[in-house]
């Protein structure tokens, strides 16, 4: 193999973007979290963090599901090309449709109090505090309204220019854990820490159209998914009736919450759901039912407090997945545009 500098370039910039499934234009500006650090924002935007603090607050006091909508905003930004607000884009330079309009972002929600932080930081620090350092203190926010403890958050991420919905690959909710743990991987994150990130769905709703095939069409041989609990699936089947019994409006409205015990808590009640058949997603159950991660399930659902120190981790370990730093991306003026050149 011919090794001049201009090969091991070439190698290195397009492994690089295939394991991380980002334009390679980016590439280059790419890091793992390096540059970010706690109190970024002290001397330039002290207030940075309190303003975020307080949107969420009164946006959660009106709508108890929002945290949960964080999150996803987050992890669903993160798990990407990396977490550089690519997700809230409307439109890019390309004019390819953007992350935001991929399927796996339907009815994503928070975006408006998103752009409320935004205008707030704006008219206090003007082109100082990053969209995508704002999804990561909503998270934190979130995280903790919901009943964990407020964890520090290292910033200092830059926005990104582009966004494409054809890099949006998300597992999906019948992924094989297969896939799932060398998705994750490729991100630096281990199996354990998929299954510490998968606590998050303790808080949350889920459409009926994601896991009904596990009621009424599981497979060739069984309708019903037969590592469901059977009194769980009954109360599941009144919640969502067969496919193309309801109104198709109606149908589409149809959720129910991750977690039946305590929906509104984030908290180690979703591990003992799993063990119990009780995990709307075929995902989620995989979890206990693989050697790889079933150890892992197990533990969590004995310690609260481990696993709410180990999810913290976690938590700050995605916010640094791919980050741009220094003078790499931008600083949006508005989270849904870029800045025009």
């Amino acid at each position: 193999m011919e090794m001049s500098l201009a090969t091991i370039i070439f190698t290195f910039t397009f492994t690089f973007c295939t394991i991380f499934i980002i334009p390679c234009s980016e590439a280059a500006e790419k890091g793992q979290g390096n540059g970010l650090h706690v109190g970024f924002y002290g001397i330039r935007c002290p207030n940075a963090e309190q303003i975020v603090a307080d949107v969420v607050s009164k946006a959660v006091e009106a709508d108890q599901k929002l945290p949960a909508a964080f999150i996803r905003l987050f992890s669903h930004d993160c798990f990407v090309k990396g977490c550089d607000a690519s997700i809230l884009l409307d439109s890019t330079p390309s004019h390819e449709p953007v992350e935001i309009q991929s399927p796996a972002n339907v009815g994503i929600k928070g975006l408006e109090v998103i752009d409320e932080i935004k205008a707030r930081l704006e008219a206090e620090c003007p082109e100082t505090v990053s969209c995508a350092d704002i999804l990561a203190f909503a998270a934190r926010e979130a995280v903790a309204l919901a009943g964990l403890p407020r964890h520090k958050v290292p910033a200092g991420r830059r926005d990104s220019r582009t966004s494409r919905a054809t890099d949006v690959t998300l597992p999906a909710p019948a992924t094989p854990l297969n896939e799932i743990i060398e998705y994750f991987s490729r991100r630096g994150m281990t199996s354990d820490e998929i299954v510490v990130l998968s606590g998050a769905h303790s808080i949350g709703a889920v459409h009926c159209s994601f896991f009904d095939y596990r009621l009424y069409n599981y497979d060739q041989t069984q309708a019903q998914d037969p590592a469901l609990d059977r009194f769980y699936a009954a109360n599941l089947s009144q919640q969502c009736p067969a496919p193309n019994t309801l109104p198709e409006a109606e149908a589409k409205n149809r959720v129910v919450d991750f977690d039946p015990i305590t929906p509104l808590v984030l908290d180690n009640q979703y591990y003992a759901n799993l063990m119990q058949g009780k995990a709307l997603l075929q995902s989620d159950q995989a979890l206990v039912t693989d050697p790889r991660t079933k150890a892992m399930v197990i533990s969590m659902a004995a310690s609260a407090d481990s696993w709410t120190q180990r999810f913290v981790r976690a938590m700050i370990k995605m916010g640094r997945i791919n980050v741009l730093t220094g003078e790499n991306g931008e600083i949006r003026k508005n989270c849904r545009a870029f800045n025009p050149l």
